[in-house]
């Protein structure tokens, strides 16, 4: 049996496919029309989908969408009769249920065929929490799902156990952690979709002074719960203006003048980022950390049991994600690769083959290497294709046939100072690149950040870089262990590994770990033990394959990020293209 999932006309626009219980592969949008979270009907991802099963869309048994525009239609009429929204407001959101509902007509239209298979609408944030308990590990667990919005809720509190989910309360729009966190984003300067990770990044640069005002902003509540304190917040009132048809999406202004009341005028985009910035970056993240961890308390309370699954777009929240075990009683927390919206196209194939057909979990996320993979015919044709151009950037080509001295190679370009551009295997899903479209340096070079944003990322120098550590040296290293397979923690880092790691250790001592163990990615972990075997050191700098665009999917786009920066070395599976 085949299932396709589809998160569509949102941000992050993905399909996924499950077959006979498990996915089998998922992919985003952004990284075949080459634009960072790319919302819209996702008919690359399906494409591919297809093609990695060797099947037609004729052969799907199911559809499965990550939102239910039927859900939560009672909430719905009650905000419109008592708050009276701006028309606008209303019109844009009729117009995406319409495509929504239409997705078969869409799909015949796109695939120029007969459709006729059976869709399911998965409540948004069901589909979130699918994605993350169905693909856990948990036989029980407590779940929490938390974005901006979706089907009308922002938060949603659950339980799971074997094949089922149950969701026991739910926050309604307008309140919203995710509209907070986006909000002040915006305020700081950052206006793309997305960047409330720099936010975060920046955040350990500052002190929460405002922590006074934040808690005017966000106002906790005994039952669990929060509120917005709206007069700060436009979205609830104003028409907000958003793009989500065939575009990159876009977000118009969320906070109101109150915002620059208390805070000071926002910041310009090209405006330097001042100490009140990255104290202002320090109070929302605190905030949005005394908020999330209140829910994750109440919740252990109501649920009492020491398993925690999150997922949506606030699970990307990775500063977090790894306090999750210091601020709750929650001794083991799973956050899938792609807990965002991405992730509802897995969630809501799950959900269907667990709870629509009652079918019992088969699938564990044990790794996320779901995307598309090349020949080594391929990329031999890619760099014949490309020798005038490789010529007159003296590059040297060679095959390396013994994966031993491969991965030697490359470990001693590495501790030589060296970046290298690694690429093999299928894509990973997900926003992080976890060792198959990687950029690797060496994490014991203090100079390496600055090399890394200056020539070759070109990026705000703030930003720091995460260590791929192999799983058996994890408490050596990090004040926490646990298993990181996704990078989805960010752990202490023990003060003595400070001046040894210190590419991988932020400015307030922290990494965004991966851990790797053999199983998970042999290539990549065997390349490691090589940097260890050389440097003692049992870590790589790991940063995604790309500059200011999605992370490479393809030989051909891996060459140009390579040509076009300054990269030593670039690894396209067992052929190694270093600059002379």
């Amino acid at each position: 049996m085949y299932i396709l999932g589809i998160n569509a006309f949102h941000g992050d626009s993905s399909a996924a496919l499950l077959k006979d219980g498990k996915i089998v592969a998922a992919a985003e949008e952004e990284r075949f029309v080459r634009k960072k979270h790319w919302a819209g009907f996702p008919k690359k991802s399906i494409e591919y989908c297809l093609k990695e099963a060797n099947i037609n869309l004729s052969d799907i048994d199911y559809i499965a969408i990550n939102k239910n525009p039927k859900a939560n239609i009672g909430e719905k009429l009650k905000f419109i009769l008592l708050k009276k929204p701006d028309i606008k407001f209303l019109l844009n959101r009729l117009k995406n249920i319409k495509q929504l509902e239409n997705i078969e007509n869409i799909i015949e239209k796109t695939f120029n065929i007969t459709f006729k298979k059976k869709v399911e609408y998965i409540e948004h944030h069901r589909a979130h929490m699918a994605s993350s308990f169905f693909a856990s590990t948990f036989e029980k667990s407590a779940i929490l799902s938390v974005d901006g919005f979706g089907d009308f809720v922002s938060t949603a509190f659950g339980y799971g156990e074997k094949n089922k989910i149950e969701i026991f309360k739910k926050i309604y729009f307008p309140h919203s952690l995710g509209i907070f966190y986006q909000a002040i984003t915006q305020f700081l300067g950052f206006w793309n979709y997305g960047d409330e990770y720099k936010v975060m990044g920046l955040s350990a640069y500052g002190k929460p002074i405002y922590m006074d005002i934040m808690r005017d902003i966000v106002i906790l509540k005994d039952d669990g719960t929060f509120e917005l304190n709206l007069k700060y917040f436009r979205h609830h009132k104003e028409n907000i203006e958003y793009e989500w048809s065939d575009t990159v999406p876009y977000v118009g202004q969320l906070f109101s003048e109150e915002l620059e009341k208390v805070l000071g005028p926002a910041r310009k985009k090209e405006e330097p980022i001042t100490e009140h910035h990255q104290n202002v970056a320090a109070s929302v993240q605190k905030m949005f950390e005394e908020a999330v961890s209140h829910i994750l308390n109440y919740l252990y309370k109501e649920i009492g049991i020491e398993n925690i699954c999150l997922a949506g777009g606030a699970a990307m929240n990775s500063v977090m994600n790894g306090k999750i075990y210091t601020l709750t009683p929650f001794k083991k927390a799973f956050i899938p690769a792609g807990a965002a919206d991405n992730g509802g196209a897995i969630g809501s194939t799950l959900d269907v083959w667990c709870e629509v057909l009652n079918r019992e979990r088969v699938y564990r996320m044990e790794h996320a290497y779901l995307g598309p993979s090349f020949s080594e015919n391929y990329i031999s044709n890619v760099l014949d294709n490309n020798k005038k151009i490789l010529n007159e950037n003296k590059c040297e080509i060679n095959f390396i046939e013994n994966e031993n001295k491969l991965c030697n190679l490359v470990a001693q370009y590495i501790s030589e100072g060296k970046v290298v551009g690694w690429f093999q295997g299928r894509m990973e899903w997900g926003a992080r690149a976890l060792g198959n479209r990687s950029i690797l340096a060496d994490p014991r070079r203090k100079d390496m950040r600055d090399i890394l944003n200056l020539k070759i990322k070109h990026r705000e120098p703030f930003r720091p870089f995460a260590p791929t550590v192999l799983r058996e040296y994890v408490n050596e290293y990090f004040e926490i262990e646990d298993d990181v397979p996704f990078m989805e923690k960010v752990f202490p880092i023990k003060k003595e590994k400070h001046n040894i790691i210190p590419a991988v250790t932020h400015v307030d001592g922290t990494g965004r770990l991966q851990t790797l163990k053999e199983e998970q990615n042999p290539r990549y972990y065997k390349l490691i033990k090589k940097f260890e075997n050389i440097t003692g050191i049992p870590i790589v700098l790991n940063t995604s394959f790309n500059e200011n665009e999605p992370i490479v999917c393809t030989p051909e786009e891996a060459l140009d990020c390579f040509l076009r920066t300054k990269m030593d070395v670039l690894v396209l599976e067992r052929f190694v293209i270093k600059r002379k």
